[in-house]
């Protein structure tokens, strides 16, 4: 009876030890379902990049409210900033329209180009408008106000590369107002959405 209780307590062992093993790959299976759902929450979610207007550094700035005009130039920097994603954002070539309640004054073209994960491009631009296409009354009204409001969009289509695996497509749209003070010729204020 010495052999059957030992063959007995070597199947009790064998069975113990196919327990312990199937726990533990139940355990890193469950582990790493865990670490793959927090790395395509975090890491894995594609957000759109920014594309904003920066500084602008009024050079010149003329206007006569009597006969309504206006002839400005300034110098200015696109950002395009990616810091919300864990990927690079290639980006085509694409443009910025400044306008006056709808009419466009200039339009302003962008290399295409790429902004690294987590960071941000800034580009120099140099800006001239003028008021030649602007028609209507109320534009001699808004200079004698004191305040000139212009617009500037503008949109900017590309794909975010996530770790050299996924890649998304992501358009990023600009839509600034910018207000001249008049009487003082400088920037009055940049607020872009």
């Amino acid at each position: 009876m010495g052999d059957a209780e030992s063959l007995h307590s070597a199947d009790e062992l064998k069975r113990q030890k196919k327990i312990k093993l199937a726990i533990y790959i139940t355990i890193f299976v469950v582990f790493q379902v865990i670490v793959i759902t927090a790395m395509s929450l975090t890491v894995m979610k594609v957000k759109t990049p920014r594309f904003r207007l920066g500084n602008i550094n009024v050079e010149s700035f003329v206007s006569d409210s009597a006969a309504p005009s206006f002839d400005t130039k300034f110098t200015t920097q696109i950002k395009i900033k990616n810091s919300a994603n864990w990927g690079s954002y290639k980006f085509n070539a694409a443009n910025i329209t400044f306008q006056h309640q709808g009419a466009t004054l200039a339009v302003i073209d962008i290399a295409k180009g790429k902004a690294g994960w987590l960071s941000t491009i800034k580009r120099n631009a140099e800006v001239s408008l003028n008021s030649s296409v602007i028609t209507g009354s109320n534009f001699g009204t808004e200079l004698s106000s004191g305040v000139l409001t212009l617009n500037s969009v503008g949109r900017l289509n590309g794909k975010v590369a996530i770790m050299f695996i996924m890649k998304k497509k992501k358009a990023a749209n600009m839509n600034c107002t910018i207000a001249f003070d008049v009487a003082a010729k400088t920037l009055k204020s940049l607020e872009c959405k």
